[in-house]
């Protein structure tokens, strides 16, 4: 009877695989052949594909819908405009240059931005970040080529090759060029090479780089460097004649030297920047108060400059109490110029920052407004673009621009259609480069700053956000922390970085410390989950299902197996040696009690509570050989004491790696018992090979 019931007893049965396509992959040679082929290829309509590719407005301006978008970009394109005359004078105290340029630089980059942008909201032009990353350059050069910081008493030049007031010239290009001069030449070659290695970056398609730059980091650096920016800005309102630091920890050592010389303050200027901040303040605030009543933002900046500059010119303030001024702003513009080259070695490695966060913004915002809006972008496009509008405008005396959050939220709330605004915006910008550039001789350098300080309300206001930070996510709001306090203290090129490393690093100690979870079954159902998360879930008997929550690679190995032999309570190696004694222990007893050493065969095969581990792979995307190698020797340790280990839910990629480190075997012969579909399926089998494997051994 005993054996007719072990003959009618299920045996298991190779689980059923789904069939893999075959994939004739092309050679290397063929795919490059076929690549080089296409790109030499030229005819009429190639031609008009890659023209409408590289400048959009070809294609969309034709389309222009004149009655519905003319009114709601010309009226934002005013708007924007307003507001960047004021902005692009005031930057220029954080790029270290005269105020003539700034105006030169939102002149271009606007015209350029419509011939070449995909994104209909976007406001390309002066932004604090990319200016104070240019006037850091900038001072650092100025300073290395002898000219004195601390000499602001020299009026703004309108000619590149006038010497300061202080005589010092250096030889630039065969031309004897100034301190201004020379600082414009230094920001000229720095925007050109960080729009090369933009136009790099979309050539070989490398805007996958921006993924690097996470949303946490990038706030906590924008923090970080708004309050550099801010302390920069300080010694302006206050009056103080304080050269801007050059080296690492810029807040820290302005700030002493701005209290080691407070006794300085000019009163005057001081008194200015205190009724400036109040009133754009109190604009700020009336506006987003009532922002649903009001259909356009308050130009409370152009009403500051204007009431200021009236008021120190009729004042006399700069002859009566040496307050900083602006100085002369020429008219027209000045003859184009190559960027210096003999310069580019000196800022080469400057541009890559620069290049990486300018493009970095613009990519962002053109696609968060774009989804706003219900259209699409082209990131490699606006990586063209804005790498275009530094290249070009390099040549006509600008420096470095990029998107700029604050005005393109201006914009889309104005009704702004398309790229037309852009153009109405440079318009207004080049009405102040004819005719009103020189009513801004007498604007204190004061009113400026409180501009630049109050435009950094929001990125400040970010500092509210870490306790609920904290609270959602603990490893972004320490990346924030992180990133914001190395901008901040040691610089904003070393911040970046730092926060870069620090994000990929927390993403790497992820990936080593992953969760390994125990499942179970969810009564008689086919669903598998963690037994610590979930209630009402049952351990299949004898069988320990386990799921690793990363992927498997060189650097997560030891953890990996650490955490199995710890799941599932038995490691191989100390099992096996334990036997060993064991069986040895039994030997000698055998021998000195002469008996048969059925004691010692009952010490060594001692039974486990389990016979199958079941990984869950489902959560594991990829393997390396050395993960590959680990599968192997696992496999193998298990298998000499008796346990099986059979895979479940494994990726298509996952399975050829396997396949390639011959884990199922050769041939491949043991991959139907060892790899299944579901975790289900992988139970049922283990279920079935235990119980014939039971039969067995009683037998």
């Amino acid at each position: 009877m005993a054996d007719h019931s072990k003959e009618t007893e299920p045996t298991p049965s190779p689980p059923q695989l789904l069939e893999r396509r075959l994939r004739q992959r092309q050679s290397t040679a063929s795919v490059l052949k076929k690549k080089l082929k296409q790109s030499a290829t030229c005819s009429i309509p190639r031609v008009r594909s890659t023209l409408i590719g590289f400048f959009p407005v070809v294609q969309w301006l034709p389309k222009y819908k004149l009655k519905e978008y003319v009114w709601g970009d010309v009226m934002s394109g005013l708007i924007i405009g307003i507001i960047l005359v004021p902005q692009a004078i005031a930057y220029c105290l954080l790029a270290g240059v005269d105020p003539i340029y700034g105006l030169y630089t939102s002149f271009y980059a606007n015209i350029i931005y419509f011939l070449m942008g995909t994104s209909r909201h976007v406001s390309v032009g002066i932004f604090s970040l990319m200016s104070l990353m240019v006037g850091q350059v900038v001072d650092r050069e100025v300073f290395l080529a002898g000219f004195d910081l601390n000499d602001e008493s020299a009026a703004f030049n309108s000619s590149l090759n006038l010497s300061n007031a202080a005589g010092q010239t250096v030889e630039l290009m065969g031309m004897q060029c100034d301190k201004e001069c020379y600082a414009i030449c230094i920001a000229a070659a720095l925007t050109f090479l960080a729009g090369v290695y933009q136009v790099l970056m979309a050539v070989f398609r490398l805007g996958f780089v921006s993924v690097y730059l996470s949303a946490p980091m990038l706030d906590g650096f924008a923090t970080g460097a708004s309050f550099t920016i801010l302390t920069v800005q300080a010694k302006y309102l206050l009056g103080l004649k304080i050269p801007r630091h050059q080296g690492y920890g810029t807040v820290v050592v302005t700030w002493i030297n701005i209290f080691s010389n407070i006794h300085k303050t000019n009163v005057c200027d001081l008194i200015t920047s205190a009724i400036c901040i109040s009133i754009l303040v109190a604009g700020k605030e009336i506006q987003e108060r009532f922002k649903d009543r009001l259909k356009i933002p308050l130009p409370t900046e152009l009403v500051v400059v204007a009431g200021a500059t009236l008021a120190s010119h009729y004042g006399e303030l700069n002859s009566h109490y040496g307050t900083a001024v602006s100085g002369h702003i020429p008219t027209g513009f000045i003859p184009p110029q190559v960027p210096s080259f003999g310069l580019m070695p000196r800022v080469a490695m400057d541009a890559i920052p620069l290049a990486v966060i300018s493009f970095a913004f613009t990519v962002s915002l053109s696609e968060m407004f774009a989804k706003k809006n219900g259209y699409t972008v082209r990131p490699n496009q606006e990586m063209l673009a804005i790498g275009f509008c530094n290249i070009i405008p390099s040549f006509f005396h600008s420096f470095t621009t990029s998107a700029a959050l604050a005005k393109t939220m201006v914009k889309d709330s104005t009704g702004c259609q398309t790229q037309v605004s852009s153009v109405i915006s440079a318009l207004v910008v080049l009405l102040v480069l004819l005719f009103f550039a020189p009513y801004f001789h007498d604007l204190q350098k004061c009113v400026l700053a409180c501009i630049i300080i109050v435009s950094l309300r929001g990125a400040l206001r970010k500092y509210k956000n870490i306790p609920a930070m904290w609270r959602t996510n603990r490893n972004d709001a320490i990346v924030w922390l992180v990133a914001m306090s190395a901008t901040a203290l040691i610089s904003i090129e070393l911040g970046l970085l730092v926060g870069v490393v620090f994000a990929m690093m927390c993403v790497i100690y992820k990936t080593q410390n992953p969760k390994v979870s125990l499942l179970g079954q969810a009564d008689d159902t086919e669903l598998y989950e963690d037994l610590e998360e979930y209630a009402n879930l049952t351990a299949p008997p004898r069988i320990k299902i386990v799921r690793f929550q990363a992927p498997l690679y060189y650097a997560n190995k030891e953890s990996f197996l650490k955490s199995l032999y710890k799941t599932v309570g038995v490691e191989p190696f100390l099992e096996l040696t334990a036997r060993r004694k064991a069986d040895k222990v039994a030997k000698e007893m055998s021998v000195n009690g002469g008996g048969n050493g059925e004691l010692g065969v009952g010490l060594v095969n001692r039974e486990l509570d389990f016979h199958t581990i079941v990984l869950d792979c489902s959560a594991m995307p990829f393997i390396d050989s050395t993960g590959v190698a680990t599968f192997n020797g696992l496999v193998k340790e298990y298998r000499e004491i008796g346990i099986q280990v059979l895979l479940a839910c494994c990726n298509t990629s996952l399975v050829d790696s396997l396949q390639k480190g011959q884990v199922f075997g050769k041939t491949d012969s043991d991959m139907s018992s060892m790899l299944f579909h579901s975790v289900h399926a992988a139970t049922v089998h283990a279920g079935l090979s235990g119980t014939h494997r039971t039969d067995d051994s009683l037998v």
